[in-house]
């Protein structure tokens, strides 16, 4: 069981910067979480101004299922088509740090105690910023829906903020998962054939074509930025192996050599917390934003979909209309239906471009912020590491 309680720190240690407007009258945060297992329970705060709802200060506990259930009910809510609904939290994944955990306590009789507790020690770290992870994109997703001038008001949205009970939202059975299954299936062969198809409006002709290419562009930077960031977790590792090995020949050296192997090995172990250091900021500036942004790219482009929908739906309408027409049967109807598509598709549009465009403007804004955090932070292990290393230098001239 894991509790995490957030503290001052919480905006230094924020992995995705979400542009939130100033509006106070609806504050949404995660202070306190709680993990059993694969299951976390998160402990909703919500301080606000707003007359909708009963008190102005209140808490709720709620499970990773009832975030994929707003989620859902917002996606298919048909007066949000037009908008651009804040990707789902991930499922909670905490079965990689425990996995290596266990092959730690498989591998401890191989390992020196200082090796063993060091690298235990790791891997606690490792399994605390999983949980202060899985936390973080929880809250971000809430406050990008209260921050939403639209979605804030969503009547599902106050029950999950307010309702103090188990909101006891169930798990799809197998008879839905195939029916999402088949649908998803549908909506990717419709995405193909309607991604070849160029759009009458220049505007979103150019944010298709943007979004396809930069979707494939973060998501190799996605899997790239990962990989540096195992490189240096398992260079911290390497350390700790190397300085143990010093410290074990150290022991065993009686010659001038023993103040130096202490010396380096101890060198090594700062290096090591350095080397931690660059890793976990890594991921947390970097990282973390991509895979961010690979969630929220995605839901940019099924706004465009859902438009290229409604525009399919408003031609069909067309072609229904002329053979009404044609066959003098059901004309009033067929032009009723021809109107609704219309109406629909020109909302969708013009809600379409606001989205895309304030997508732009907060895309653009975490961008810089992280990438200059992160250069910062790079900047000062750096000047770290070769403090240390000039410092270990001078001390073997000295001796």
């Amino acid at each position: 069981m894991t509790s995490l309680s957030q503290d001052s720190d919480k905006e230094k240690l924020r992995s995705v910067s979400v542009d939130l407007n100033n509006d106070s009258s609806l504050l949404i945060d995660i202070p306190d979480a709680l993990c059993e297992r694969d299951k976390v329970k998160f402990t909703v705060h919500t301080k606000t101004t707003l007359n909708s709802f009963q008190k102005p200060d209140f808490s709720v506990s709620r499970q990773h299922e009832d975030f994929i259930w707003l989620h859902d009910t917002l996606v298919e809510t048909e007066e949000y088509a037009g908008l651009i609904i804040p990707p789902a939290p991930p499922k909670p994944d905490f079965e990689s740090p425990r996995e290596k955990m266990h092959k730690l306590g498989e591998g401890e009789a191989t390992m020196t105690k200082e090796e063993y507790t060091k690298m235990k020690q790791e891997l606690e770290a490792e399994y605390l910023a999983v949980f202060k992870k899985t936390v973080q994109v929880h809250e971000i997703f809430l406050q990008r829906l209260s921050s939403h001038p639209n979605l804030s008001k969503d009547r599902n949205f106050q029950i999950f903020l307010e309702y103090d009970q188990d909101l006891s939202v169930r798990r799809k059975n197998a008879k839905e998962m195939f029916g999402g299954f088949f649908k998803n299936m549908v909506k990717s062969a419709d995405e193909v054939l309607i991604s070849g198809i160029k759009d009458v409006d220049e505007f979103f002709e150019q944010e298709k074509t943007f979004l396809l290419d930069y979707f494939s562009k973060i998501k190799d930077s996605t899997a790239k930025a990962e990989k540096m960031t195992r490189s240096h977790k398992n260079v911290a590792d390497d350390y700790i192996h190397i300085s143990a090995t010093l410290n074990s020949i150290a022991a065993d050296d009686n010659t001038a050599l023993k103040q130096h192997l202490e010396k380096f090995a101890e060198l090594l172990e700062k290096l090591r917390k350095v080397e931690g250091r660059v890793a976990s900021d890594q991921e947390l500036k970097l990282t973390e934003l991509l895979r961010y942004y690979m969630r929220d790219i995605q839901a940019a482009k099924d706004l465009l979909y859902r438009r290229a929908r409604a525009l399919a739906d408003y031609e069909n309408s067309n072609k229904a209309l002329d053979k009404a027409r044609l066959k003098s049967k059901d004309v009033a109807q067929a032009e009723e239906n021809q109107k609704q598509c219309l109406l629909k598709f020109d909302k969708l549009s013009e809600s379409g471009k606001k989205e895309l465009t304030s997508f732009k403007g907060r895309r653009v804004v975490a961008f810089r912020k992280n990438l200059i955090e992160m250069a910062e932070l790079e900047i000062k292990h750096a000047k770290n590491s070769i403090s240390l290393l000039q410092g270990c230098i001078e001390l073997f001239k000295a001796n």
